[in-house]
């Protein structure tokens, strides 16, 4: 299966760290499940009123990164936005890929060099942890089978 996502040949070949989500083996697994569990609430609160089915992965990069570093490892890294956001994007073990990079169409994000992006920091906005939170729920749901 071909992906659309930023570095999905790579991510084929990074491994769970742990096996909290039964079946998520790959990064690839992740996003095929996201598929069933982003949604207009797991959207950043700014991006909503854009969010949709076609453009699925809009809003959902931070809680995206620090789930997939929940299961994957590695780290969280952000390229600054125009408006002083940040997008956030993964690195384990020297391989880089975006599992919400979609959002941006044809648009050339610049992977390198980036900061370092620290869940306290993001988690500091109540919204964005309990947006995490329900994701996290969700693929747990999912993965039980009790979707």
């Amino acid at each position: 299966m071909e992906y659309k996502f930023y570095g999905w040949q790579d991510a084929a070949t990074v491994k769970a760290v742990n096996s909290d989500y039964k079946g998520i083996v790959t990064p690839n697994n992740l996003y095929d499940a996201l598929l069933n569990i982003w949604c207009e609430y797991t959207c950043a609160p700014r991006l909503r009123g854009e969010w949709s089915i076609d453009n699925i992965t809009l809003g959902q990069c931070s809680i995206t990164a620090f789930l997939v570093q929940d299961i994957f490892g590695g780290e969280v890294y952000g390229i600054l936005r125009p408006g002083g956001n940040y997008h956030c994007y993964n690195i384990v073990e020297d391989v880089v890929f975006d599992l919400t990079s979609e959002q941006f169409g044809d648009e050339k994000l610049d992977y390198e060099n980036n900061p370092v992006q620290e869940r306290n920091v993001h988690f500091a906005k109540e919204e964005k942890r309990l947006r995490y939170e329900y994701l996290c729920r969700e693929l747990r749901k999912y993965v039980d089978g009790d979707n």
